[in-house]
Formats: structure tokens, C-alpha cells, sequence
């Protein structure tokens, strides 16, 4: 019973920063139309950003408060400079996001060259439940998740910014016509989503450690997630997250890791034959 308890345990804070990564993509996928390539590498500057404010004597949680402010800025830059010319190709867009991943994951490279750099968890230790001990940080984890979950929610669907971001994304001349500025719109939109992913950097790099490539695993895996969960909403990306880290957190507790990950991606795709609208298709939040 312990054993199955831990199990499920660490299946759910796998399954918690695989929405975190999915959260981003999946807005910028649903409300903007495009795929951002470069969400892993947003993701590592996250990461980044919090190992260097600690590396320089700043408090971790500084470091972690200050990373979604400091990747959302950049995003906004290069939507605004690079990713708008692109929207009337979308494949030209996904390409320039590719690209700029890239970019980012080399220079990040340069900077720490090709060590695992550590950053130790904020809260650190267990919480015991009987006979069983589990992390005290992934705990955390789930319960930010939770909240960022609901938030943006509320968010998207309750707010006048909402609203707005909603209306821009779904018919850009009518939300000229009323007075929307729509390059802001764009523009806080893909920011927006690249601070969740700075957020989902900054608050695993005490898990997974800083690497150049720490980014891809999420990116690839939060891909197939948006896909699984469907494009059009908010809660089929986050579904197809649910069940993309489900997979990829349990399937390993009972055969080879690697044959675990093939056949979650054999999985996704055999389901995405059937259901290419995804779990939960259509417009709307």
C-alpha cells in the first residue's frame, strides 16, 4: 500500500510539470494558431534564471518569483519583432520558433557548457504520512500547478483581458473595428505563455537539474500533449497533458524506460489517428 502510494505520488508531480509546460504551448497553440518551438528553450531560460540569481547570492524564491516576468519580457520582444511578420504562414512561424529555440538552447549552452548545474529545492525535506515519505517540493509543485491552473482559468474566461485576448484571436477585424489594440493583443498573448514556461522552468530545475538540452524532453512531450488534448480550448491541452504524464510517469515503474517512452509516443499517435480533433475539440475555454 505505501509502495502504490508513492507511485501514484510521484505519476502525479510528473503529471503536474507536464501541465505546467502544456499550459503555455497550449494557449499560444488554441488561442493564436501556431505551435512555439521554442517553448522548451523558454522553459531552460526559466531554469536559468532562477540558477543564476541563485549562483549570485540571491534568494531562490527571488530567482523563481523573477523568471516568468524575465521569459515573458523576451517572448514579447520576439513576437513583436520576429514571430508577427509570420502569421500569414503558419508553417513559417513554427519554423522561426524552431529556429529561435535553437538559438537560445546554444547560447545558454555557451554559457554553462555541458554541465548538470544544481539548484537545490526551496523546501527541501519530506512530508510524512504515516509510513510513508513523500517530497516535501514536488508536493509543492502540484499545489502551485493547481492554483497556476485555476488562475489562468479564470483568467481567460472572467477577466475584461480575457475577453479581449478571446476576441482578438478569434476575429482580428472585428476586435479592430471595437477598438482592440491587436498587436497587444498578440503581443501579451505569446508573452503570456512564455511565462508559464518560465515558470514551469524555474520551479523543476531543482528536480531535473540545468542542462542545454533540459528543454526538449518537455517540449516533445507537451507537443504530443496539445495534440492528445486537442487544439481549440483550454482544457484539452491540459487533458492531454493529464494523460501524456500519466503515461510517462507509470509506464516506467513496470518495464524499460526508454521501451516506456516509444510506446507512449506509439500511443499518441495510434489515438491521434482515430481522434485528430483530440480529446476535447472546438473553440472556446
Amino acid at each position: 500500500m505505501a509502495s502504490a502510494f508513492v507511485a501514484a505520488f510521484e505519476i502525479l508531480s510528473f503529471g503536474a510539470i507536464i501541465v505546467l509546460v502544456v499550459l503555455g504551448l497550449g494557449i499560444i497553440a488554441s488561442m493564436m494558431g501556431i505551435f512555439n518551438f521554442a517553448q522548451g528553450e523558454f522553459v531552460l531560460l526559466g531554469a536559468y534564471v532562477t540558477y543564476l540569481a541563485y549562483s549570485h547570492g540571491v534568494p531562490i524564491w527571488v530567482g523563481m518569483v523573477a523568471a516568468p516576468f524575465v521569459v515573458g519580457a523576451l517572448g514579447f520582444v520576439l513576437e513583436a519583432l520576429i514571430i508577427r511578420r509570420f502569421y500569414a504562414a503558419p508553417i513559417v512561424a513554427m519554423l522561426g520558433t524552431y529556429a529561435l529555440g535553437l538559438i537560445i538552447r546554444e547560447a545558454v549552452r555557451g554559457l554553462i557548457g555541458g554541465f548538470y548545474l544544481t539548484v537545490p529545492e526551496p523546501i527541501g525535506g519530506s512530508i510524512d504520512i504515516g509510513t510513508m515519505h513523500i517530497s516535501a517540493w514536488r508536493f509543492t509543485i502540484i499545489v502551485i500547478t493547481l492554483l497556476v491552473m485555476a488562475g489562468c482559468y479564470l483568467l481567460l474566461s472572467r477577466t475584461n483581458f480575457g475577453l479581449r485576448m478571446r476576441a482578438t484571436l478569434e476575429n482580428p477585424s472585428l476586435a479592430r473595428a471595437s477598438g482592440i489594440s491587436t498587436p497587444l493583443m498578440y503581443g501579451a498573448t505569446f508573452a503570456f505563455g512564455s511565462a508559464l514556461a518560465g515558470l514551469a522552468g524555474a520551479l523543476i530545475v531543482p528536480v531535473f537539474s540545468l542542462y542545454a538540452d533540459l528543454g526538449i524532453r518537455f517540449l516533445i512531450q507537451g507537443f504530443v500533449a496539445v495534440m492528445v488534448g486537442g487544439v481549440g480550448s483550454f482544457i484539452g491541452p491540459v487533458a492531454g497533458a493529464g494523460v501524456i504524464g500519466t503515461l510517462s510517469a507509470a509506464l516506467p515503474w513496470v518495464m524499460a524506460p526508454v521501451v516506456a517512452d516509444v510506446l507512449v509516443f506509439v500511443l499518441a499517435i495510434v489515438f491521434i489517428k482515430f481522434r485528430p480533433q483530440g480529446l476535447i475539440a472546438g473553440k472556446g475555454v
